[in-house]
């Protein structure tokens, strides 16, 4: 996400509009006033570009969203702020500059009066053709609320409420959470399996899953780059699960 270097200010606020674009806004709206280097200068908000556009809901809806999650407790600890890090670094593949920007929303929203379901909100109007983008979001959120080692009830409600803003079903929802709360059957888990399934509903799954989150599928999208490397990453986890799994059943 190199290019969000040159993308910052109330201009990109007000082109993202919403609670969104308020976080964007309040966060970077003065931060280079007195920069006059031209590499830095901001694009017209009309030449902003469709991936760039979802590039950047992206980014300020995932750290606005943890922001909310990780103070609903009533403190932030050092194990989630770990955890946030990791997912700027290997999801994310977030640079230097990039990462103190992240670290900026996430600050500022913190702070702010919007809601955790505005930005949920928000981030499913933007994404709502693109299921894997929205589990992703909930995949993200639980992992960095486990990160100090228990899922709290406060916690846990938020992202069930960002669930169903996604209109993603219980049952998924369940699979995506069971990857991080039970550490048994984790590769029955990664295919969103239980143990006790079909040798034919496991493979079933597996095609399915196989499907949606292949490189040509997603490239064929038109997703955000920074999600193509998680899928990537994620078809190579299926892959390793399902050997896993045919391994142990002799599939």
């Amino acid at each position: 996400m190199g290019w969000f270097g040159k993308m910052v200010g109330g201009t990109l606020g007000f082109a993202v509009g919403g609670p969104l674009g308020a976080i964007a806004g309040a966060a970077f709206g003065h931060m280079f006033d007195a920069d006059d280097d031209p590499q830095r200068r901001l694009p017209e908000v009309g030449n902003l570009s469709q991936e760039n556009h979802s590039q950047f809901t992206f980014f300020v809806a995932a750290f606005s969203m943890l922001a909310k999650v990780a103070r609903v407790d009533g403190r932030i600890t050092e194990e989630e702020m770990k955890s946030i890090r990791r997912f700027m670094v290997q999801d994310l593949r977030l640079n230097a500059d990039s990462q103190k920007m992240a670290e900026k929303i996430f600050n500022t929203a913190l702070q702010a009066p919007q809601t955790f379901s505005e930005f949920a909100h928000q981030f499913y109007r933007q994404f709502n053709d693109r299921p894997e983008l929205l589990e992703f979001m909930v995949d993200i959120l639980l992992r960095v609320a486990v990160s100090d080692g228990a899922l709290h009830k406060s916690e846990e409600e938020l992202i069930v409420r960002a669930a169903k803003i996604f209109r993603i079903p219980e049952a998924d929802y369940r699979k995506v959470k069971s990857r991080y709360v039970s550490k048994n059957d984790k590769y029955y888990a990664v295919l969103g399996c239980r143990r006790k399934d079909s040798d034919e509903e496991i493979k079933k799954q597996y095609r399915k899953m196989v499907r949606d989150f292949h490189p040509d599928t997603i490239a064929s999208k038109g997703l955000p780059n920074d999600f193509i490397q998680f899928a990537n990453d994620k078809f190579r986890e299926i892959q390793e699960a399902y050997e896993a799994i045919q391994k142990e059943r002799k599939i």
